[in-house]
């Protein structure tokens, strides 16, 4: 019996701490800068290719902006 005692204090002390981990990582990942936004998306018309759309011109402003930086970066040289 003093066994499993042992053994669930042990799982316990390892749940823990994996949700202390899960949590440090989710506040620095920035997973709760934005908590409004995401309950008004479902009332927006919104279809694939828009989505596509919107996913290409993200990642051209962010190969815009890091071109941008490299230039800056190789000008302080």
């Amino acid at each position: 019996m003093m066994n499993m005692i042992y053994v669930l204090v042990v799982l316990s002390l390892i749940l823990v701490i994996v949700a202390v981990w899960a949590i440090h990582w989710a506040i620095n990942k920035n997973q709760f800068d934005d908590l409004d936004s995401p309950a008004y998306s479902i009332l927006e018309d919104d279809t694939p290719a828009d989505r596509y759309q919107r996913r290409q011109q993200k990642e051209q402003q962010q190969n815009q902006s890091k071109a941008q930086s490299e230039t800056t970066s190789k000008e302080d040289k």
